[in-house]
């Protein structure tokens, strides 16, 4: 069977998960091919991600002329079809505020529903419940694939009407969270009926990639890992860091990761004269932030938004706890037994599950990092996970 994924800009470095997901649907027959408005070439660093990149078809590069032009040939020879996909654009600007935008969502997804005839695609999953998922909702009213989308949050639970998501979610053939929080996030938009057709699938690792892990090192080094934006609370965790401190002053943390925040983070390192402490590391290859891994005693996250966030997977994969906060979809994954959760936005808590960690025996360590990792095994295997997609994704064409 052949599909397409459809992304607004891939491969990027905080989008591996895609790329492990596409490749777990090749590895079970399917055939895959990657669409994409953009590349993000210019930031990739991992050598996988930019093989991806060369396998990845940016629609965008084909430049505005010849975009619309294409667009505007394939609508014409569907005028009825256009007429209602115009209108449907239209309503859905009109509701977001962005009329421009979602007439240049319609002529993207008159390409994308060119491409997909012209390639044979008989199913179209989109990555987010943002503007990629738009763009497959009116690539399928022009003539486009049946389609299904995938929602990870928090963006898409921040601005639900904005977004049309009710609407989304009665389109689509089914729609995909991954986590139960997530799920629940889209019941409340969803229309009742529709609610059998929103899935839990959860983003996978590939556990062959996490050997077991040497045992955690003796100095108190943290690693916390993701983009430098507000929703990380990474500036938060760096007040925590500084009370920490005071009372282990052996601790360090390596931020990996980068963003509109640096600036922020940078100065707040030197006014809370924690530069001996705190490491700037930027963005890391895969293997690279497996090493950083196996380097801590900890991830930690002081998120005030999230979904469900790799980085948490991979850390329990490697058999180190996890500090995170008690959002969205972490409860699920992070328990007692292989971590702490702590109230978002609460510096004192944070600084004191970090002291707790300091204070944990090495065999108490090593339990919790065996828990961990034998907990994101059994939910998240991507090989598994791709299969639950893959039954989806068939069950739509064979009913």
């Amino acid at each position: 069977m052949k599909i397409a994924y459809l992304v607004n800009t891939y491969p990027r470095a905080s989008h591996t998960f895609i790329r492990r997901e596409i490749q777990a649907l090749e590895r079970i027959g399917f055939t895959v091919q990657r669409l994409a408005m953009r590349s993000d070439r210019a930031n990739l660093t991992d050598p996988a991600d930019k093989a991806e990149d060369l396998h990845t078809e940016h629609l965008l590069e084909a430049g505005p002329v010849t975009l619309v032009l294409d667009a505007l040939g394939w609508m014409a020879q569907r005028p009825l079809c256009s007429l209602r996909a115009v209108a449907q654009a239209w309503a859905m600007g009109v509701r977001a505020g962005a009329r421009r935008k979602h007439l240049v969502y319609l002529i993207e997804a008159a390409q994308v529903a060119r491409r997909c005839a012209q390639s044979g695609v008989q199913h179209l999953h989109a990555h987010f419940g943002t503007n990629p998922a738009t763009v497959a909702l009116l690539a399928q009213m022009l003539g486009g694939p049946r389609w299904s989308f995938t929602v990870h949050g928090p963006e898409e639970f921040d601005s639900p009407r904005a977004l049309s998501l009710r609407e989304k979610c009665a389109k689509a053939s089914f729609v995909v969270a991954v986590s139960s929080f997530g799920r629940s996030q889209l019941c409340r938009w969803a229309d009742l009926p529709d609610w059998p057709r929103l899935k839990v699938v959860h983003c996978g690792i590939e556990t062959h990639r996490f050997p077991l892990p040497e045992p955690a090192p003796t100095k108190l080094r943290l690693v916390a890992i993701g983009r430098f934006s507000e929703q990380k609370g990474f500036p938060l965790l760096l007040e925590a860091v500084a009370h920490a401190v005071r009372h282990h002053p052996g601790l360090h943390l390596t931020l990996v990761g980068d963003g509109e925040l640096r600036g922020e983070i940078e100065a707040l390192i030197e006014r809370l004269t924690l530069r001996r402490h705190v490491t700037l590391a930027g963005w890391l290859a895969e293997a690279e932030v497996r090493a950083a891994l196996a380097g801590a005693r900890a991830l930690v996250l002081p998120s005030f938004a999230e979904g469900l966030p790799m980085v948490v997977m991979e850390a329990l994969a490697a058999g180190r706890p996890v500090i995170g906060t008690a959002i969205a979809g972490m409860p699920e994954l992070v328990t007692p037994d292989c971590g702490w959760l702590v109230p978002a936005g609460d510096c004192m808590a944070l600084a004191t599950a970090i002291s707790q960690l300091a204070d944990t025996p090495p065999d108490r360590l090593a339990a919790m990092g065996a828990a961990g990792r034998a907990r994101v095994f059994a939910r998240h295997d991507v090989n598994i996970e791709a299969v639950k997609l893959a039954n989806l994704i068939r069950g739509v064409h064979l009913a």
